[in-house]
């Protein structure tokens, strides 16, 4: 288990860089995506403890960024 996370930033670890085509995408690594899944599984069956709300938050603004810095890198080759 992860630690309880109050900010996106203490993810850093869990970054990595995927060749997707002939873009690098920012993806989460398998571990995070892995412990994503399981905290919105518990979110569906309302048994998040107040860490995991914290945590699901954080990494759900990871993943927004991550969707937007993606979109930039898709938008910036198109325009190329």
């Amino acid at each position: 288990m992860v630690a309880a996370l109050d900010k996106p930033s203490s993810l850093i670890h869990e970054i990595q860089l995927e060749k997707v085509g002939s873009w690098n995408l920012f993806k989460f690594s398998e571990h995070l995506q892995l412990r994503m899944e399981e905290l919105l599984e518990k979110k569906k069956a309302d048994q998040l403890t107040a860490d995991e709300i914290a945590e699901l938050e954080a990494i759900g603004e990871l993943d927004r960024i991550f969707t937007h810095m993606n979109a930039m890198l898709a938008a910036q080759d198109a325009n190329s």
